[in-house]
């Protein structure tokens, strides 16, 4: 028969232990914040379908596409393919489709690449056409397959979206690519080319006051083998970074890429993107330093962190360009697959009741959606991307209305963590916590 005691010194081990839980501030509940940003697709694009969500549905009564002297078209402009060289006719898309959404799948599957569709600075905010959202057919380089859409119940992430919550108003931060976007999601900040030479800025990757807009190669390592031209390559930047406000205190961050080790060995894989690395810019993670070594890591660490249960507290998971859904090089029905796989490695580790994951678009890719902008500043936002969060404290089957950007990312994490804002954009950004559920 046990003593007495023993029950005596359990139950007082037990109410401090609960006295020690209420204590805790519930936002500390949060472990891991894992962020997996995927590539080009707007909300329409993907998830225009989305029972109850601001889809397709409240299109109807958005303008058609004019031209650029402001006609609506009779019929769009002919789908082009820009993987041939110079782009021709998609011969898989009829050359009359109605002014008006058209769904791929009726003509490709998701599993077949597209052309990539134009999807830089100034050429966004002409398509957006001061919230008009009527110039994306006539500004692509694509032809309409700028107004295409998925059907997304087909995919993967459409269940977690049924099961968690769902963003129908997040906007990515800055107009544009996935360079400067990158940029964004990091620093809240566009980077600086002083001096640049004047090819970049006649070609508008640099604006005229010295902002590099559109892809510029990193003059630190990796950039692509060919270039030869260092007067063109971006000098290191030194603006603080979410990993410097981590590190200040102290806590574990990382960003995995695919194909990040073989890259940095100069054997980068066909499909790798030097421009989706927005840590490798950074004169705090240059080559051969300590914190680059530290936090700048390949996807295969992530799985072997995750296994280990050492997986930092922020993680940012980049997929390898063939699979992060990116039109041209990617198509969109492996890149779902593979994102599940990495929702379901999470889901099966210690670290899934302690994570909030978001799933996110870096940007719209060139392709239509119905919603205007918020307002913004010079830099942003852009259209409007599909963006889940996915965590045992997420709201379930919620559609989130709130009105976000990608710098609410940077507000999460500064908000879990205790850290100052990065710039006046994270400051004023509405957090998104507002799709937790924390007791």
């Amino acid at each position: 028969m046990r003593p007495f005691y023993s029950f005596a010194i359990f139950s007082s081990a037990f109410l401090l232990a609960q006295a020690s839980h209420a204590q805790e501030a519930p936002k500390e509940q949060i472990q891991h914040i894992i962020i997996i940003s995927l590539e080009n697709h707007s909300f329409d694009n993907l998830f225009g379908q989305f029972p109850e969500a601001a889809g397709l549905s409240h299109s109807l009564k958005t303008s058609p596409q004019t031209d650029p002297n402001g006609t609506p078209y009779k019929i769009l402009p002919p789908v082009l393919d820009t993987r041939q060289i110079p782009p021709a006719a998609d011969e898989r898309f009829p050359k009359d489709l109605p002014n008006q959404p058209f769904p791929i799948e009726k003509y490709i599957s998701s599993r077949e690449k597209t052309g990539d569709l134009v999807h830089r600075f100034f050429q966004e905010q002409d398509q957006i056409n001061g919230g008009k959202m009527d110039r994306f057919a006539a500004i692509s380089d694509a032809g309409s397959l700028s107004m295409g859409y998925y059907d997304g119940s087909k995919l993967g992430l459409w269940k977690y979206a049924e099961n968690y919550t769902l963003s129908d108003h997040f906007f990515h931060a800055a107009f544009g690519g996935s360079f400067l976007n990158h940029f964004w999601l990091i620093c809240a900040c566009t980077p600086r080319f002083d001096g640049a030479p004047d090819e970049l800025v006649q070609k508008q990757s640099v604006t005229a006051d010295g902002y590099a807009v559109n892809t510029v190669f990193s003059s630190q390592t990796p950039h692509p083998l060919a270039l030869k031209d260092t007067s063109k390559l971006l000098p290191p930047q030194d603006m603080p970074t979410i990993g410097d406000r981590l590190n200040d205190k102290g806590i574990g961050w990382a960003w995995y890429s695919g194909g990040w080790n073989d890259a940095i060995a100069g054997k980068p894989n066909h499909s790798f993107q030097f421009h989706h690395q927005p840590f490798a810019y950074f004169k705090n993670y240059s080559d051969n330093s300590e914190a680059r070594k530290n936090h700048l890591k390949d996807t295969a660490d992530f799985y072997n962190d995750l296994k280990a249960d050492t997986l930092p507290a922020v993680v940012f998971f980049k997929p390898l360009g063939e699979s992060n859904m990116h039109p041209g090089y990617s198509d969109v029905k492996s890149g779902d697959e593979q994102t599940v796989e990495v929702l379901k490695a999470i889901e099966k580790s210690a670290a899934w009741e302690s994570s909030v994951v978001i799933v996110t678009f870096d940007e719209n890719g060139g392709f239509w959606d119905h919603v205007p902008l918020p307002s913004g500043d010079r830099w942003g936002p852009g259209v409007r991307v599909p963006t889940l969060v996915i965590s045992p404290f997420a709201k379930k089957h919620f559609i989130d209305h709130t009105v976000y950007d990608t710098t609410s990312i940077l507000k999460l994490i500064e908000w879990r963590f205790d850290l100052e804002s990065l710039s006046s954009r994270d400051a004023n950004a509405n957090n998104l916590s507002n799709a937790l559920e924390l007791h």
